[in-house]
């Protein structure tokens, strides 16, 4: 049996789980390439006017998978711990690759707490013919990995902050953007050529605080600004407020075309940005982002920090 995952959306958000999930079982697993023209050509010509440019390139990552395998892997994400939603398109992603590709989809209702969602991976496990112990067995190995792979990426995140003395860019966005250097146009690279060295926000330890007269750790997140509607937006602000503690020279954000989600966030990154008198600037990338002018951009934003 063999697997697909497209290299696209929530595979960037748990980059480690579910393919070491699926291998632990003895399944063959075929995550789709690296994003590429042909494939965002592909996702952006099956796609609607409305559709957000990050949707448009998982389409493409879709449709290359089909025919490849038995199976393309697409969770359903609902809610988090704290009940937060994913973005609603995140949610009826199984539901639109039914119609768009042959190929089956392997899917469940994914509630991110952690019994329900092992209780989920369990029937998972049954549809591809998997003992719950097998499940749970795989399941733990695979949590151990990605807790380890982010562990590792916060180590060097504020070993790099302590160390680093070229002026410091904090980017700010999704996961399915910052990691993939197609969509981003490789913005960490053209930042590192012009001098300045940049830190991805999705590697920033998540800030806590303890409960009242206990000192200890209640889990809860340090916040001084309303709940967001959408669990990825939530993150976005909760780690903005960490690190803007950190002596950033300045922020930049980075956002998908036509996301409904980042046209909300935006005020609100923007606003506790500059409190903080730290010089911001926002990008947004769709099929159409030309290298010149977004290299022009970035060019004139590190100038102002000079």
């Amino acid at each position: 049996m063999k697997i697909g995952i497209p290299r696209a959306l929530i595979h960037w958000k748990y980059p480690v789980f579910w393919e070491d999930f699926f291998k632990n079982l003895g399944v063959e697993v075929l995550v789709s390439p690296k994003t590429n023209k042909e494939i965002v050509q592909i996702g952006s010509r099956i796609s609607d006017p409305e559709t957000c440019f990050s949707v448009k390139v998982f389409f493409g990552h879709l449709l290359w998978l089909e025919g490849k395998v038995d199976f393309i892997f697409i969770p359903r994400l609902k809610a988090n711990k704290q009940k937060f939603e994913y973005c609603p398109k995140l949610f009826a992603l199984p539901d639109l690759a039914n119609i768009l590709t042959k190929t089956p989809i392997l899917t469940a209702n994914f509630d991110c707490r952690r019994e329900k969602f092992e209780k989920t991976l369990e029937g998972l496990g049954g549809k591809i013919n998997k003992s719950k112990d097998e499940v749970k067995e795989a399941a733990r190995k695979a949590f151990l990995k990605e807790i380890e792979y982010e562990a590792k990426n916060q180590e060097e995140f504020l070993g790099k902050i302590k160390s680093e003395k070229k002026k410091k860019i904090i980017l700010i966005s999704h996961p399915y953007n910052l990691y993939d250097d197609y969509v981003n146009l490789k913005v960490e690279d053209r930042l590192k050529k012009l001098g300045v060295e940049p830190f991805f926000i999705d590697r920033a330890p998540s800030p806590r605080r303890s409960s009242a007269g206990s000192g200890t750790d209640d889990g809860l997140p340090i916040r001084d600004y309303p709940d967001f509607h959408w669990e990825f937006g939530r993150e976005i602000m909760e780690k903005t407020e960490e690190v803007l503690n950190y002596g950033f020279s300045g922020a930049i954000e980075i956002s998908s075309f036509q996301c409904g989600c980042d046209a909300v966030l935006k005020e609100f990154v923007e606003r506790k940005i500059k409190r903080k008198k730290v010089p911001f600037l926002y990008l947004i990338i769709d099929e159409q982002t030309g290298e010149a002018g977004f290299q022009t951009r970035l060019e004139a934003f590190v100038d102002t920090l000079k």
